[in-house]
This record gives structure tokens, C-alpha cells and sequence, in this order.
């Protein structure tokens, strides 16, 4: 049983290692995160394995609460980096995001006053015709309306 316990310890170690080396590295920040998820984990791990070894019961509930906190934390940076945007290794934050916004917009508007200014080749519609005006709609002259 010792043996086993040797080797798991050995290999949540190495995981853990693992794990801080990629948090390190990066690139982005989805890579921390995950990595740092990593670490809690063999925390969590780590844990578990003394309670099993040492029979106790008591430390459940503090692998309760750990699990409950890296799921929070990688929940909150995971709402925050969804405003990440491709190839962009970091979170934006609100105020950035808002000025990209703007940016977009203002650059919209001027493209669509751009072509305001440009003459329009499709035939337009005066605000007084009517579906009824059209000639190739008129009611008396439906084919399927046979007089005997």
C-alpha cells in the first residue's frame, strides 16, 4: 500500500510541475487559466491522496471547498477572457472593449455616409405607390377563375 501511495504522490507531483510550467510559458491567458485549473486539481488531489492513506474522513470537507473555489475561479476568468479576441493573447478590459466599439461604429457611419453621397442605379419607389398599382396585380384577371 505504501508503494502506492509513494508513486501516486510522485506523479501528482509531476503533473503539478507540469502544469506551473505551462502556466509560466502562456501564451494566452486561457493557457494560465487551464494550467493554473491544473495546479488546484492536483492540490485537490494531493489531498485526497493523504486522506485515503491515513484513513481520515475529516479533510473531505476541505476538498469540498478547493473544488468549489477552482471552479469559481476558472469560471470567473473564463466570463472575462470571452471578450478575448483571436490571436490576442490577453483579456481586454470593459473600457477597451467599449472603445474598439465605438471605433467600429464611427467607422461604419462614415462608410455609410460614404455611400449616401454615391448615385444609386437600382430604380427607386415613390412613398406613393401601392401594391395596388401594380398592373400585373389585378384581382379581375385571375386565371383560375373560370366563368362557365
Amino acid at each position: 500500500m505504501t508503494w502506492v501511495v509513494v508513486v501516486c504522490a510522485a506523479l501528482i507531483t509531476v503533473g503539478a510541475a507540469c502544469a506551473v510550467v505551462r502556466a509560466e510559458k502562456g501564451p494566452s491567458m486561457l493557457d494560465r487559466t487551464i494550467a493554473l485549473d491544473i495546479a488546484v486539481t492536483a492540490v485537490i488531489a494531493g489531498f485526497a491522496l493523504y486522506a485515503a492513506a491515513q484513513r481520515r474522513t475529516d479533510v473531505v470537507p476541505v476538498l469540498v471547498v478547493l473544488s468549489l473555489v477552482g471552479f469559481v475561479g476558472s469560471v470567473t476568468i473564463a466570463r472575462f477572457a470571452a471578450v478575448e479576441p483571436e490571436g490576442e493573447g490577453r483579456v481586454r478590459t470593459r473600457e477597451e472593449v467599449a472603445a474598439e466599439d465605438a471605433a467600429a461604429r464611427a467607422a461604419e457611419l462614415a462608410g455609410d455616409a460614404a455611400a449616401d453621397d454615391e448615385p444609386v442605379d437600382a430604380p427607386t419607389r415613390d412613398a406613393t405607390h401601392d401594391a395596388t398599382d401594380d398592373p400585373t396585380d389585378d384581382p379581375t384577371d385571375d386565371p383560375t377563375d373560370e366563368e362557365a
